[in-house]
């Protein structure tokens, strides 16, 4: 038993415990199981308990080389299916995480049962697990799982500091025109003004937990002695030049989701679901085949957008009133007051031509021929999705370095336009109306199809993502290509 474990390297990946991290860490950790590595994906016991409610205790049961560990998170038990408290998780994951992932390791390691580890792969933002690897002699690597503009913008942090901008003397600077000042002198970013760096700047103390935590943890990531990013050159080369300056040894191989055609066998032996922490409705699948190319609005605002009860019936009516058919991937927590409802006339207005359900598998909605144009929260996997399949977007950018995305999406990458943060739903109306039938809309989705043939031709045999994942297997793993 020994001699066959032994000959096979053993990789934990640990993901900060949010659906937009765990996907594209799942995604990773599937491809290095198709090249023969045993995997432990380490969840936190909250999110672990979530998989076993959405898909059933087989589901996390994993495979005899795929196996799934817990740590705690540090924060009160609890048992809501939505995502936790960022801040107090952010904090918490930080300091207290350390000591039970250091504990799994050395158990794992004398265990007997597996092979030792060889590497381990830690979110960008789960810094304790690269320190854990570094204090035990264990090989890290980390991988980001945003974009490269958002990772640029979070190393600005100390910068903005430095040059007495943050933080805000009050809360003016929300109305007074402060954040619209461009900030040209920052490298590997353009037409960047200060409203689309992180949001997490928006302090007036620079005691705020997620300022400080993204800050750090951004500046511990770029001294991994590895970087993996889902991205591809094409897309983000001003940005990686920029990281590459200070860290040389950075891998884009994304697109994931099209990297991943050169695996078919990578959900073999694991249920369809993915790594969702949501239960999928896959009717609204057949729903869209009734419809025209190019003529349905997909709306989807991510994992951890929350919006007010009034902004919600600005989103539906203004969807509503486009006359447009559309599918709305609505959470049962996207509203901050739990008792919000739509309206009944609401629904009698759509009847025919709105379908509104909890959660779906993006990618195929996406890639659905009758999905025209997708109405987003500008997360980083949505972004990249999109930019896969082709298809245009409007931004609706909650947090984080989503107006980042954002800003890229509309200004630099010419594939979508924003809505203002406080949203009316005259503007949802005319730009869902622009998107699917005006010029603007017309050249925004010709745009997106050209960002998706050179996404595709980046993850081709011998595009750059395709090349850099093998140096990543050979440089880093010491492991053959593909």
């Amino acid at each position: 038993m020994e001699s066959f474990h032994s000959s096979k390297p053993h990789v934990v990946c640990v993901p900060y415990p949010a659906q937009g991290h765990v996907n594209p860490l799942m995604k990773f950790a599937k491809l290095l199981h198709c090249k023969g590595f045993h995997i432990t994906f380490v969840n936190t016991e909250f999110n672990h308990n979530r998989f076993v409610r959405s898909h059933g205790a087989d589901f996390v049961k994993g495979l005899p080389d795929f196996v799934f560990e817990t740590i705690p998170d540090g924060l009160p038990p609890s048992d809501k299916d939505a995502t936790q408290d960022i801040p107090l998780l952010c904090d918490s994951t930080r300091k207290t995480c350390y000591s039970p992932f250091k504990e799994l390791v050395l158990k794992l390691n004398s265990s007997g049962d597996v092979p030792s580890i060889s590497c381990i792969v830690a979110d960008g933002v789960m810094g304790f697990a690269a320190t854990v690897a570094k204090d035990l002699g264990i090989p890290e690597v980390q991988l980001w799982t945003a974009s490269a503009c958002g990772f640029v913008g979070y190393l600005q942090y100390d910068d903005l500091v430095e040059r007495g901008i943050v933080p805000f003397k009050d809360e003016n600077f929300e109305i007074d025109g402060s954040l619209n000042q461009s900030l040209d002198w920052i490298s590997g970013m353009k037409n960047i003004r200060l409203k689309d760096i992180p949001s997490f700047i928006r302090v007036t103390t620079l005691d705020d937990i997620m300022f400080d935590f993204l800050g750090s943890e951004a500046k511990n990531c770029l001294r991994s002695s590895s970087i993996i990013i889902n991205t591809f050159e094409d897309l983000d080369g001003e940005a990686l030049d920029a990281l590459r300056a200070k860290n040389p040894n950075i891998y884009t191989i994304g697109p994931l989701d099209l990297l991943g055609r050169h695996f078919p066998e990578k959900d073999k032996g694991f249920m369809s679901a993915g790594s969702s922490l949501w239960k999928n409705d896959s009717d609204c699948l057949t729903w869209l085949d009734k419809w025209e190319p190019n003529s349905v609005v997909y709306v989807n605002y991510g994992s951890i957008t929350v919006m007010t009860n009034h902004h919600l019936k600005e989103f539906a009516w203004g969807l509503a009133n486009s006359k447009l058919p559309f599918l709305w991937i609505k959470r049962a927590d996207v509203v901050l007051d739990e008792s919000a409802a739509l309206p009944q006339e609401f629904f009698d207005e759509i009847k025919d031509r709105g379908y509104i359900t909890s959660w779906c598998t993006q990618e195929e909605v996406l890639s659905h021929p009758s999905v025209g144009v997708f109405l987003t929260h500008s997360g980083w996997n949505s972004t990249l999705e999109s930019i896969s399949a082709g298809v245009p977007m409007i931004c609706w950018p909650f947090f984080a370095e989503q107006q980042t995305n954002s800003r890229y999406v509309t200004a630099n990458w010419g594939i979508g336009m924003e809505v203002n943060h406080d949203v009316k739903r005259e503007e949802i109306t005319k730009l869902v109306t622009e998107m699917m039938k005006g010029e603007k809309g017309m050249q925004m989705r010709h745009n997106s199809l050209e960002w998706k043939k050179k996404a595709v031709r980046a993850t081709d045999v011998g595009g750059s993502s395709y090349d850099n994942f093998n140096k990543l297997m050979k440089e880093v793993f010491h492991h053959n290509a593909i």
